[in-house]
């Protein structure tokens, strides 16, 4: 077998790259001229093709170069490849039209955010604005050729990098936009370009007899229809620029301060604070790691932000898009449709702020999940291990839980009144998929998520027990407004008759003509009258941070709760498996008639 020519060193001049500079533009507008008569269509994203059968599906590998000085370059080029795939995502195109890679993703530049990744150019690896795409054309090549569309124009790179597609021949280089990769179907065929925590994934779909089972080899068509360039046989070359020492170099990104050696860090993409997840972050997080919170806690005193970064991590502040979020919910009503759909677009412009901050150079995230389905349609999940911080049950299995609650409430008029965009709980399902580890103390939502929960402790709130026995009278507190997804037609129905009294610390009701604590003996409460409780109620459908019943538990005040509301095991704790009048009146009664007990011992002894 002959051997590889030998690897060409040498050092390039400015002229040279001037000379470059002037061939390429000179090419460009050619291009240009031509296509001012036939230039192809851009196709749009669709989705009458979301469930047709894979035609072709083929994976790369994303991160091959992981050496510290290798690194930089490294992310630069997955990171433009996170906006590649976005641009390409879901395109679907007619039969007999041409898809062009240029036509679709548009010349990158730093405004769109494309970023320093590796270009081989003259016979070097070299950072460029945009470097990489070759990785994502050269797999779009392959992945049509094993669907059988016609290749219209491909180009071949001038040199060969051992161990890549291109000593299969099974390359396409890309060169805004003179180089361009063309292919084109007699049959209509969807697009789809995703990365995974460590794989480049193309993916075509169609409605056609499936492919025969072939070798890409097989599929290949004829060197003379594959526009190769240049037709003389390709050089191969070892001048990575990160590499071949050519340090005096004026392409070396050694000289540069954004391409010092790392091997990447950790972001934490954080909304509002829980306990559990404040000191889970903090004994997971790195030196030098980001950190994203919507406002610094301590100058606009909002406790609610106070997280607890360690000293050397880089903060992040999403302070005018938290103000403006603020600002917006003080005019919605308490509930509704309305109210649901504006905190859905606050979540989004959140996650949009923070996606636009996040370095190439993150490997991991920690995501509070309201920000995870908008942070998955952005892109910025892909090319990166990322673990989810669950403070609420995932979209789809939320409205499931309140569909169930509807139907056996038709009355109420809160349980159907928002559903999310079905494209949403696609996303999210998709985001939850691909992510590493499920984090919450809730135990309903880790029973959900199976192995892949890390269950955590609720932080049990430091306050004294009660001090003063309850009234004679029955008293059961409820920690929540009256409403339909906390269990109050189920609880109204099960004290309906019965000589107890109803403590309500909410405000907001369920409206319309039906309330369901218009024959039970109720009044308004305050925290303060949980202490004179017989005991704490939340009959909940959903409930995701159950912070009073855990309070009622630290004062040693019995707590009935289902088991929707996620709380740990404790000897104080009633726990019904659904809101079922019946078994919220079973579990009522049982308690009194232990308080009876327990005080008939008391006065006894």
């Amino acid at each position: 077998m002959p051997s590889a020519p030998p690897a060409e060193r040498h050092l390039p001049s400015r002229w040279q790259a001037l000379s470059f500079f002037l061939k390429t533009h000179a090419l460009q507008a050619r291009r240009h001229l031509i296509e001012l008569q036939a230039r192809p269509a851009l196709h749009p994203r669709d989705s009458k093709l979301l469930d047709a059968p894979i035609a072709a599906e083929l994976r790369m590998p994303l991160w091959s170069q992981l050496s510290p000085a290798e690194f930089p370059l490294t992310a630069g080029k997955v990171e433009n490849l996170r906006l590649a795939a976005r641009a390409l995502h879901g395109l679907e195109v007619p039969a007999d039209a041409t898809f062009s890679f240029w036509r679709q993703l548009g010349r990158t530049s730093r405004a769109k955010g494309f970023t320093t990744g590796r270009e081989l150019r003259e016979g070097c690896l070299v950072p460029s604005i945009g470097g990489g795409l070759c990785q994502i054309s050269g797999l779009l090549y392959q992945t049509a050729l094993k669907a059988q569309l016609e290749i219209v124009e491909r180009h071949a790179h001038s040199r060969i990098v051992p161990g890549s597609t291109a000593e299969q021949d099974l390359d396409a280089t890309v060169f805004w936009n003179y180089v361009d990769l063309r292919f084109r179907g007699s049959f209509d065929w969807r697009l789809e370009v995703q990365l995974d925590a460590t794989d480049l994934i193309v993916r075509i779909r169609a409605h056609r007899e499936e492919p025969r089972l072939q070798s890409l080899a097989s599929t290949l068509p004829p060197k003379d229809q594959r526009l190769q360039s240049p037709a003389s046989p390709r050089l191969h070359t070892t001048g990575d620029c990160l590499t071949c020492n050519q340090t005096s170099c004026f392409r070396h990104p050694g000289a540069t301060a954004s391409h010092a050696p790392g091997l990447g860090h950790s972001a934490f993409l954080l909304d509002t604070r829980w306990p559990e997840f404040d000191e889970w972050c903090a004994g997971h997080s790195r030196e030098n790691d980001h950190w994203f919170l919507p406002l610094d806690a301590a100058r606009w005193k909002k406790a609610n932000y106070a997280w607890s970064p360690p000293q050397a991590t880089k903060l992040h502040h999403a302070t005018s898009v938290t103000l403006l979020r603020s600002l917006r919910q003080r005019s919605l009503p308490a509930q509704g449709a309305i109210r649901q759909k504006a905190l859905l677009n606050a979540d989004a412009q959140l996650a949009n702020y923070y996606a636009r901050r996040i370095s190439p150079e993150c490997r991991h995230l920690v995501v509070s999940m309201n920000l995870l389905p908008h942070l998955w349609r952005l892109g910025v999940l892909g090319g990166r291990t990322f673990d989810v911080l669950a403070d609420r049950w995932p979209l789809a299995e939320l409205q499931g839980i309140l569909d169930r609650a509807a139907a056996a409430n038709p009355r109420s008029p809160t349980l159907g009144d928002f559903r999310a965009d079905p494209q949403l709980l696609r996303e999210e399902r998709a985001a939850l998929a691909a992510a590493a580890r499920l984090i919450t103390p809730h135990q309903a939502i880790a029973a959900h998520f199976g192995d892949r929960a890390w269950l955590l402790d609720w932080k049990i709130p430091e306050v004294e027990a009660r001090k003063t026995p309850p009234g004679r009278r029955p008293q059961l507190f409820l920690p929540c407004s009256a409403l339909g997804r906390k269990g109050i037609h189920e609880l109204a129905a099960a004290l309906t008759g019965k000589d107890i009294q109803l403590l309500v610390l909410g405000c907001a009701r369920e409206g319309g003509d039906h309330d369901p604590l218009a024959d039970t003996d109720h009044q308004p409460a305050t925290l303060a009258d949980l202490s004179r409780a017989t005991a704490l109620i939340l009959p909940a459908w959903i409930e995701h941070q159950p912070r009073l019943a855990l309070r009622a538990l630290a004062m040693n005040i019995p707590v009935i709760a289902t088991k929707a509301c996620g709380l740990p095991n404790h000897p104080l704790l009633t726990q019904i498996p659904n809101p079922n009048p019946s078994e919220i009146l079973k579990a009522i009664d049982s308690l009194l008639k232990q308080s009876r007990t327990t005080e008939h011992t008391a006065y006894t002894e």
